[in-house]
């Protein structure tokens, strides 16, 4: 959703910005252009290879553009959760930043690397899920050492799949006999565990269980909590926030966390009068959520689950 991403950042010549999710670089790309000369964009990802595909990427594509390679562009090796913290070591411009952006899919670098995992239409790998590579925590670890009710949880929970019961059943049953270690073998027993007439031909049977071991690995539901508080205090008045989400979960925070930010009060309605002293400090730009158009999603099927939310921050009010 480049387009619209930048329809609502609106970047121009001068302003700073921050990618919290570099992944293909395409966001960062997007707006570098349009913030020469003296503009810059942070860009972040915890995943070495999006960083070092950016490193390239940026050379190639842009050598005819900058005066120096890459000199509005500051490459960050963290975790979006440490946005205060990244912008501290990096760049802080005086007043604040004018947008930040950040989108939680995959990119297509993460799905086809085979070390990964991601993608359950590489039956060979290893069962990983870490945007660090080598995680001290993977999807193989939770599919062989966690107990049946927590299994049960996070595939209910963040992956909001129905038949988590018969799919944990029979991945313990299987782990017995010998680990589970690769993305085939994980992927053969959520088919035998999903009533075949439910299987869709859309959509894969094991997406909603792999997107849960993902959420848990990187702790990504955590990670964007901590991270919008962070980002809208970094912004200038005026500056935009725009996040892409791709599952009830994340959108779910992203829209709770917006409401009552664009709130005047939140004390309980049967409240007489106003004792929080809260501000409205967001202002909400998206009626709901915006989605891909058609064209999109046939150019690009994995956008079709993608949902646009955008806000803006307000001025502070005057008494």
């Amino acid at each position: 959703m480049l387009d619209e991403v930048i329809k609502y950042l609106d970047p121009r010549p001068g302003q700073n910005f921050i990618d919290g999710t570099l992944g293909g670089g395409g966001y960062t790309a997007a707006i570098a252009k349009r913030i020469l000369p003296a503009g810059k964009v942070i860009a972040i990802d915890l995943d070495e290879l999006a960083l070092s595909n950016a490193r390239e990427k940026f050379k190639i594509e842009i050598k005819n553009i900058y005066p120096r390679k890459g000199e509005n562009i500051i490459l960050a090796h963290d975790n979006f959760k440490n946005l205060q913290k990244i912008t501290e070591e990096n760049f802080t411009p005086p007043g604040g930043f004018d947008g930040i952006v950040f989108d939680l899919g995959l990119s297509g670098a993460q799905l086809e690397d085979r070390s990964r995992g991601f993608s359950f239409n590489l039956p060979d790998s290893p069962l990983s899920m870490s945007f660090k590579g080598a995680g001290e925590l993977t999807a193989e670890k939770i599919i062989n050492n966690w107990s049946e009710t927590e299994l049960v949880k996070i595939f209910k929970e963040y992956g909001e799949e129905k038949f988590s019961k018969s799919i944990v059943k029979k991945i313990i049953e299987k782990r017995r006999l010998k680990p589970i270690k690769t993305v085939g073998e994980l992927v053969e027993i959520i088919k035998l565990s999903v009533p075949r007439r439910m299987q869709s031909a859309k959509i894969h049977p094991a997406t909603k269980v792999f997107q849960a071991l993902r959420v848990a690995v990187n702790r990504e539901l955590e990670n964007l909590q901590e991270a919008l508080p962070q980002a809208l205090g970094l912004l200038k008045p005026g500056g935009k926030i725009v996040v892409i989400s791709y599952h009830s979960l994340e959108d779910r925070i992203v829209k709770q966390y917006t409401r009552q930010e664009a709130k005047d009060c939140l004390c309980p309605p049967a409240a007489p009068v106003c004792q929080c002293g809260h501000e409205a400090r967001l202002k909400i730009l998206t009626k709901g959520i915006l989605r891909p158009t058609e064209e999109e999603v046939l150019r690009n099927p994995r956008a079709r689950s993608a949902k646009l939310r955008a806000v803006e921050k307000l001025a502070p009010k005057t008494e």
